[in-house]
């Protein structure tokens, strides 16, 4: 029998997954150290590391070293992404002991389940149910409350990036707080140390290495080293410079 189609990528695999998200869960993507960090509208999370086959690897990047500090923030529930039929069994025996959750997701190109019109769920199993607290089907359970003291901090925008790649980019807070900071610049023409108190942001190393000394003693411009997080991040830039007068200084920045 042939093998139906395989994803080539975790970050195929990952774009896959979110495309196949129900209504009411929003992704993070290279969150809090995870491929996706899932949220759903009442704040509950999932943090899922993804892996083209089901390893000792992902498991133990899924696990997070949970326990070692019962008042760290972290995600309701932990999971691993890995397609389906590549859920080896003694390996998935191991998650339920250690209380990760194995999602296995069909290819969106994959027929081979496919019985009189009807078509499998694109993963199994489902996410948790806020209507009826459902975290099991069937006689085992699917998913396993961590219960932390503290939920992941998201970031105030979505990220514009995708998962799964090797070497990822990440929209931190830091990096919102810059964007806020290089738009001043930007529109301003230079920023000074009152600027870097008002986004929140610590001046050192923009005012030794990636700004410039401009005109007016305390005025820092763009040089040859000034980030360019625009490029970076083009979506979740424009967001930020939409959201100007929410966060705009108080002397009042020339567009």
């Amino acid at each position: 029998m042939s093998k139906g189609p395989e994803f080539k990528t975790e970050a195929e695999l990952c774009a896959a997954f979110i495309a196949a998200l129900p209504k009411g869960w929003t992704a993070y993507n290279e969150t809090e150290g995870y491929d996706i960090l899932l949220a759903r509208a009442d704040g509950l999370q999932v943090g899922i590391e993804a892996k083209l086959r089901l390893n000792p690897e992902v498991v133990v990047q899924a696990s997070k070293e949970w326990g070692y500090n019962p008042l760290a923030a972290g995600p309701d529930f932990r999971a691993v992404l890995v397609p389906s039929g590549h859920a080896q069994r003694h390996m998935s025996a191991i998650c339920a002991m250690l209380g990760i959750t194995v999602i296995t997701m069909t290819h969106p190109d994959d027929t081979t389940e496919r019985r009189y019109g009807w078509r499998p769920p694109a993963f199994r199993p489902d996410l948790p149910d806020k209507n009826t607290n459902r975290y099991w089907s069937g006689r085992e359970h699917d998913w396993y409350d961590r219960c932390p003291s503290a939920r992941c901090k998201l970031p105030e925008y979505v990220p514009d990036v995708g998962a799964g790649h090797s070497a990822p980019v990440s929209l931190t807070n830091w990096k919102i707080q810059a964007i806020k900071l290089l738009i001043i610049l930007q529109r301003r023409g230079y920023v000074t140390k009152a600027d870097f108190k008002h986004v929140k942001i610590d001046p050192s190393r923009w005012t030794r290495d990636w700004l410039e000394r401009g005109p007016e003693r305390g005025q820092f411009v763009a040089g040859r080293y000034t980030p360019d997080l625009k490029a970076q991040h083009p979506t979740n830039w424009a967001q930020i410079e939409a959201d100007f007068e929410k966060w705009k200084p108080a002397d009042e920045v020339a567009a």
